[in-house]
C-alpha cells in the first residue's frame, strides 16, 4: 500500500511494521533535502561541490554533537553564510520536526542508506537501462582509472555516467583528489537530447524539455574580456541553479523551492541594477537556496558576472 505523507507530492511505500513518523520524515527529506545532503546524508552530491562551506555530512556527525533542537532551528531559520536555506515558509512545523528526527535516526544513529530513489513511484520505470553506469555511481570503479584498462562496457558506462548520472551523483570515487575532466553545469536528464526537437522527450531517460535551458546565450558583436570572464564564471557556477540561459527553468531550478530568479523575465530586467545583482551574489537571499558568494568570488568576479548578465540576459 502507498500513502501520500504530509501532503508532499511524493508517494512513499509504507511496509508492515514501518514507523509512520519516521517514514513521514523520509518523505520530506527525499523531496527537499537529498539534493545537497545526498540520498544517504553524506553530502556527496554535485550540488554540494558548488557550495562553500559544504553541506553537513550527517554520517560523520555524532548525535551528541548536534542536538535535535539545533537541527530543527537550522531547518526552520537556515544557517547564515551557507547554502542552507530557511524552510519555515516551505515546510510545516510538523514536517520540520519529522525530517530532523528522521535525519538524526537514519543517518547519525543507524548509519542507514535511506530508501532507493530510482523507483517507479518517483518516475524511474526502467532504471535497469542505466546498469552499465552503476559501477561508477557506486564507487566500484574509480573515475580516473586509466581509459585503456576499461572494458568496452565500462567505457559506455562511464560515458553514460558523465552525460547523465553525474548531475546528481557527483563525480564518484577517484584515486587522486584532483580534477579529471572539465565540469560544466547541466540539467538532468539530458542524454539523447537533440537540438531543434525540444518537444520530443529524451529517448534514454524519458525526460521532457529541461535540457533546452542548458544552452548559453550567444554573445554577438564585440565582447569585452570582462564579459567573457563573467560568462565563464556564470556558466561554471550560477548556471547550475539559474540554468545556462538564466531562466532557472532547468531541471534543478524547477526542483528548488522557491525557484531561482528568472534573470530574463521582463519585469525583473526593468528593475535590476548591477549593484543589486552584486549585492545578492555577495550576501545571498534569506529564505531561498541562494547562498552568499562573498567567500568564494572576489568583488571583481562578481562585477564581471553582473556585466555578463546585463549583456546576455
Amino acid at each position: 500500500m502507498r500513502k501520500l505523507v504530509l501532503g508532499l507530492a511524493l508517494w512513499v511505500p509504507l511496509t508492515l511494521g514501518a514507523d509512520p513518523a519516521h517514514e513521514a520524515g523520509r518523505a520530506v527529506y527525499n523531496f527537499r533535502c537529498y539534493f545537497c545532503h545526498g540520498y544517504s546524508g553524506n553530502g556527496r552530491t554535485l550540488a554540494a561541490s558548488y557550495l562553500t562551506p559544504k553541506p553537513r555530512d550527517f554520517t560523520r556527525t555524532a548525535p551528541e554533537a548536534l542536538p535535535l533542537e539545533r537541527m530543527i532551528a537550522s531547518i526552520r531559520h537556515g544557517v547564515p553564510s551557507t547554502g542552507m536555506a530557511a524552510f519555515e515558509t516551505v515546510l510545516t512545523p510538523a514536517e520540520i520536526e519529522a525530517v530532523a528526527a528522521f535525519v538524526r535516526q537514519e543517518f547519525m544513529v543507524d548509519k542507514a542508506e535511506n530508501t532507493r530513489y530510482h523507483t517507479v513511484a518517483n518516475g524511474w520505470g526502467d532504471h535497469e537501462r542505466y546498469r552499465e553506469a552503476y559501477p561508477f555511481a557506486l564507487g566500484e570503479i574509480a573515475m580516473d582509472r586509466a581509459e585503456e584498462t576499461l572494458t568496452p562496457e565500462q567505457r559506455r558506462g562511464k560515458a553514460l555516467y558523465l552525460s547523465a548520472c553525474i548531475s546528481c551523483h557527483d563525480w564518484g570515487r577517484v584515486e587522486k583528489e584532483e580534477p579529471v575532466w572539465e565540469p560544466r553545469a547541466v540539467s538532468y536528464p539530458r542524454a539523447g537530447f537533440v537540438p531543434g526537437q525540444e518537444s520530443v522527450p529524451d529517448a534514454v531517460s524519458g525526460a521532457s524539455v529541461y535540457a533546452r535551458h542548458d544552452r548559453a546565450p550567444v554573445l554577438s558583436g564585440e565582447v569585452s574580456q570582462a564579459v567573457r570572464e563573467g560568462e565563464r564564471l556564470f556558466q561554471g557556477n550560477c548556471a547550475f541553479c539559474h540554468a545556462a540561459d538564466g531562466t532557472g527553468k532547468n531541471w534543478i531550478g524547477t526542483f528548488l523551492q522557491p525557484h531561482p530568479r528568472d534573470l530574463t523575465e521582463a519585469g525583473f530586467k526593468a528593475r535590476r541594477s548591477r549593484e543589486g545583482l552584486k549585492r545578492v551574489m555577495a550576501e545571498g537571499l534569506a529564505g531561498t537556496s541562494m547562498p552568499a558568494w562573498r567567500g568564494v568570488l572576489s568583488e571583481g568576479q562578481m562585477e564581471n558576472i553582473a556585466e555578463y548578465i546585463e549583456q546576455a540576459m
